[in-house]
């Protein structure tokens, strides 16, 4: 059994989320072959207690929009890994010292992952065109504003 196409579509959604919150190590999992409560797992981390709020916001915002809710919400107070539980997917957004210590790859670690690319990311580097940087040279940064 793998995850159905509606639970990859949402771990997608609430990935992209969590990316536009500037969410590190983004990774899904397709959970469903080992549990039957859930499709997906989504592994976001933050760096830090506000990163983690406005993570989680983002995600409940977007998945919203497309008509889901949480079913359970835990560890919002602490700040350091909260659950979403939206039956379909978990998604799990833990600050960058739990997801080391816990290690949820590993502990999933049979399970494929799926893939998943950051949308604005991959604009932004197709925007550049070829050979283009989205960082000015060195020599650049010490010239006036300007004066481009």
């Amino acid at each position: 059994m793998t995850a159905s196409t509606r639970a990859v579509e949402l771990a997608l959604t609430a990935a992209q989320a969590a990316a536009d919150k500037l969410a590190k190590d983004l990774v899904i999992l397709d959970v469903s072959d080992r549990l039957a409560l859930t499709d997906c797992f989504v592994l976001a981390s933050a760096d830090n207690e506000r990163q983690v709020k406005a993570v989680l916001d983002e995600v409940e915002e977007k998945l919203r929009l497309v008509g889901v809710k949480p079913l359970r919400r835990e560890g919002e107070r602490e700040g350091r890994w909260v659950l979403l539980d939206f039956s379909e997917i978990v998604v799990h957004i833990q600050r960058a010292e739990e997801r080391e210590f816990y290690d949820l790859e590993r502990l999933w670690k049979d399970c494929p992952r799926v893939d998943f690319e950051d949308k604005d990311k991959a604009r932004a580097t197709v925007g550049a065109g070829a050979g283009a940087s989205a960082v000015p040279a060195a020599s650049d940064a010490n010239r006036p504003a300007g004066s481009w």
